[in-house]
């Protein structure tokens, strides 16, 4: 008579086979539900940072792999698309926290009044509804 040992792995070793032979089932984390796969992972994170371990993304690393899943968003038509006072209230974020870092670019009184005279432009143009030059109503890119 087999043990219950020998039972279980011979059961797992029918299981394994049975993956290997295109069955396509999947088992453990894979066969979780998505929001269960990230409470597990929102979990990991958070203990990796209590305890020291988790990676500590330079600004560069973390502008490269924002730029990696914004491409990958847009490919895939998920990318959130901003309405024109979404985007001004991001740049406004931006740049409030530039200057608080002390990163922001600082204007030469030429480039500050080229900026301005283009925007007064670009909004004179959108009030008489002219063309706006590739830019949606509103004047600005999503």
């Amino acid at each position: 008579m087999a043990s219950h040992n020998q039972e279980k792995q011979a059961a797992q070793g029918e299981q394994g086979q049975a993956g290997k032979e295109g069955s396509g089932s999947l088992r453990g984390f894979a066969s979780m539900d998505p929001q269960r796969q990230r409470e597990i992972a929102s979990q990991g994170g958070k203990a990796a940072h209590e305890s020291g371990h988790a990676h500590e993304f330079t600004s560069e690393e973390a502008r490269e792999a924002g730029s990696k899943g914004g491409k990958a968003a847009h490919e895939k038509g998920t990318a959130h698309e901003f309405t024109p006072e979404e985007a001004r209230e991001a740049g406004r974020k931006g740049g409030k926290a530039a200057h608080a870092k002390g990163t922001a670019h600082e204007f030469t009184p030429e480039e500050a009044r080229e900026a301005g005279r283009k925007g007064g432009e670009a909004q004179a143009s959108l009030l008489r509804g002219e063309e706006t030059g590739g830019l949606p109503p509103g004047g600005v890119r999503h």
